[in-house]
């Protein structure tokens, strides 16, 4: 294989690296891939580079084709009959009564599998579940669990910054996001206003965590004292964007900028000092 394309599949918003010779290949054309759920048709996003200078630590995989007027029509079939499946699915949850939530549900090209995206908070016992709907679809039947973060990343959306979600966008993976990130940008702890789409901790709050980190050394920690026209002054409180601390003494409050403040208390400490 001498190039690489990358390739977009329908109800995804990630796109995926396969090997192809075929430098013809043009944004928006359909090709035949294999991947790990079974044979897929995905959408070209870029147009054909050198495999030489690709940067990707996996196996990059060939594209089995490019789709023909066959290959689009029995994936536009399959995508009706998944909505039908569907109807199946949630028929026989609620005849078991299971709490799943189901996301997705989608056919490999070749119909030899089905495979159906749910969310759910807790384990479910789904073994009679695959046998009703064996016996209903005469297929493989492939059931797989998200979490909450994964479904937003999944369906999409718009954030509380007027952006589309950051798991839509340049987000691939997920990592815990703790109370203590929120802590320790001086947060107020208001968890329905810190959460995401997903009603879990906003991601912004892992990956702006360490320049709030950064620029906290710039500030005095709060409790700091220092004396200012003959009065002694405590460090209340810091707005780490405005740069703007407030100090607080026995009958009186100022706001001043982080600048004046660390000459304030080098000031009052060579004072003390001698």
């Amino acid at each position: 294989m001498e190039y690489y394309i990358s390739v977009k599949f329908a109800k995804s918003n990630k796109t995926y690296y396969f090997g192809t010779d075929d430098s013809t290949l043009k944004v928006g054309d359909f090709v035949v891939v294999e991947t790990i759920i079974g044979k897929e048709m995905g959408e070209v996003e870029e147009l054909p580079r050198l495999l030489s200078t690709l940067k990707f630590p996996l196996e990059i995989k060939p594209i089995l084709r490019k789709a023909t007027l066959e290959d689009i029509k029995i994936f536009n079939y399959n995508a009706q009959a998944a909505v039908s499946a569907a109807q199946i699915f949630e028929k026989n949850i609620a005849k078991l009564k299971l709490n799943m939530n189901l996301i997705s549900a989608q056919y490999t090209l070749d119909r030899s599998k089905i495979l159906f995206t749910y969310v759910s908070d807790e384990r479910v016992d789904f073994r009679e579940l695959l046998k009703d709907l064996a016996n209903e679809l005469h297929c493989r039947i492939e059931l797989k669990q998200i979490n909450a973060r994964e479904r937003a990343q999944l369906i999409g959306g718009i954030g509380t910054c007027g952006l589309p979600l950051c798991c839509t966008t340049f987000l691939s993976t997920f990592e815990g996001v703790s109370l203590n990130r929120a802590k320790n940008q001086m947060l107020t702890i208001n968890i329905p206003k810190l959460s995401g789409q997903c009603g879990k901790l906003m991601c912004c709050l892992k990956f702006e965590d360490d320049l709030y980190s950064e620029e906290k050394k710039k500030f005095p920690p709060v409790g700091t004292k220092f004396m200012l026209n003959d009065k002694e002054y405590k460090v209340t409180s810091f707005n780490i964007l405005t740069k703007v601390i407030r100090v607080d003494a026995s009958d009186d409050a100022e706001f001043l900028s982080v600048d004046e403040v660390n000459k304030l208390i080098k000031k009052s400490n060579k004072n003390e000092s001698k």
